[in-house]
C-alpha cells in the first residue's frame, strides 16, 4: 500500500488589518512594529473636553506648533514596541548586573584614589537629579503627545531615564559602602552648589513648557546631547585615565543607551523638519533659543571637571552637536 501525501497551500484572504492596509497599501506585509504603531491614536473623541485644559481635546493635535500630515511618521528607527523594547533591555540590564556585582564583590570603586572618589560624587550622584527630571519630561510627552509611535517612545525613553537614576543611585551607594547620607549630600549640591545651579534651572524651566514637541528638543536632544558626552563620554574617559576602569564598568550602560536614543531623537526631529519649512523654521527657532542656555549650563560643570581644558573639551562636545544638527537640515551652534 502506498501512501500519497499532498500538501496545499491556502493563501490569506489578506495579510493585515484593514486600517494597516489602507496606509500602507493592499497586500503589503508589515513589520510587526508597523502593526502595533499605526492607527491606535485616539482621533475622535465622544467625550466633554477637559476642564483643566478647555482649549483642547483630551487627544489633540494642537498642543504642539509642530505641524505633521500624518503624526505616525514620527517613527522609532530602533522600531521598539513592548515586547522588542523589553527583551532589549533584560539583556542589557543582565549583563549590567554582572557588571556591578563584580565591582561591588571586588571594592573596584572603593579602591580608586580618593581625590577620583570625591569627584566621581560631586559629578555623577547630583545627575540623578537630572535623569529624574528627564523622566518628568518625557512622560509629559507621552502624556500630551500625538500619533502612537512617539508617545510610546517617549514612554520608553522615560523609563529609561527612571533607571538611568536609579544606577546612579547605586553608584553612590556602592561609593558610600550604603550609606544613603551621600545621597542626601548630593540633593543638598544639586539644590545649593553654584555649579549645578544653571542646570538646575534649565530643568525647572522645562517643566512648564507646553508644546510637548519643543520639549521633546530641549531634553532629548539639546540636554542630552551635551550633558551625556560630557559625563559618560569625556568625564568617564578622564577616570578611566587615572586608573577608573572599573568605573566604565558601571557606567556602560549609559554610553550604549545615548547612542540609540541619539538615533531616536534625530530621527524624529529630521521628520519633522523635513515635513515642512515652516516646521523647520519653528524647530530651528527652538535650537537657536534653547542651545546656548544649555551650553552655558555646562561650562560651571566642565570647569570643575576638567579645569584649563573645559573649553577643549565643551569645543567637542559642540561640534559634535553641531554636526548632528546639519545633518537634521538645521544650522544652529552655540555662539
Amino acid at each position: 500500500m502506498s501512501i500519497d501525501i499532498k500538501t496545499t497551500k491556502i493563501e490569506p484572504r489578506r495579510v493585515t488589518f484593514e486600517h494597516i492596509a489602507e496606509k500602507l497599501g493592499e497586500g503589503k506585509t508589515p513589520s510587526r512594529y508597523q502593526e502595533v504603531m499605526f492607527g491606535l491614536q485616539h482621533e475622535e473623541v465622544f467625550h466633554y473636553r477637559p476642564t483643566w485644559d478647555p482649549g483642547h481635546e483630551i487627544f489633540d493635535a494642537d498642543r504642539t506648533a509642530v505641524n505633521m500630515g500624518d503624526y505616525e511618521d514620527l517613527l522609532d528607527p530602533r522600531r521598539y514596541y513592548y515586547g522588542t523594547y523589553v527583551i532589549q533591555r533584560s539583556r542589557q540590564q543582565e549583563s549590567l548586573e554582572k557588571n556591578f556585582a563584580a565591582v561591588e564583590k571586588r571594592g573596584l570603586l572603593n579602591a580608586l584614589d580618593a581625590s577620583l572618589i570625591e569627584k566621581i560624587r560631586k559629578v555623577v550622584i547630583p545627575f540623578r537629579h537630572v535623569e529624574w527630571g528627564a523622566n518628568n519630561n518625557n512622560l509629559f510627552i507621552a502624556a500630551y503627545g500625538f500619533g502612537t509611535p512617539i508617545t510610546v517612545a517617549a514612554d520608553f525613553q522615560g523609563m529609561d531615564r527612571l533607571g538611568n537614576a536609579q544606577y546612579i543611585t547605586r553608584i553612590g551607594l556602592i561609593l558610600s559602602n550604603n550609606d544613603p547620607a551621600i545621597l542626601d549630600q548630593a540633593k543638598s549640591e544639586w539644590l545649593d552648589e553654584p555649579m549645578w545651579q544653571p542646570l538646575r534651572k534649565v530643568i525647572e524651566d522645562s517643566f512648564v513648557i507646553k508644546d510637548w514637541f519643543e520639549l521633546h528638543v530641549l531634553q532629548n536632544y539639546l540636554i542630552d546631547g551635551i550633558f551625556h558626552p560630557l559625563l559618560f563620554q569625556h568625564f568617564d574617559d578622564e577616570v578611566v585615565a587615572n586608573g577608573g576602569a572599573s568605573f566604565a564598568m558601571v557606567t556602560e550602560f549609559f554610553v550604549d543607551w545615548f547612542a540609540e536614543s541619539m538615533r531616536w531623537a534625530d530621527s524624529t526631529i529630521k521628520t519633522a523638519v523635513k515635513e515642512s519649512d515652516e516646521n523647520r523654521a519653528l524647530i530651528g527657532g527652538w535650537i537657536e533659543k534653547w542651545l546656548p542656555v544649555v551650553s552655558q549650563a555646562a561650562e560651571p560643570l566642565a570647569g570643575f571637571i576638567f579645569a584649563d581644558r573645559s573649553s577643549e573639551v565643551l569645543e567637542r562636545i559642540s561640534d559634535q552637536l553641531a554636526a548632528r544638527t546639519g545633518k537634521i537640515g538645521i544650522s544652529a551652534r552655540a555662539a
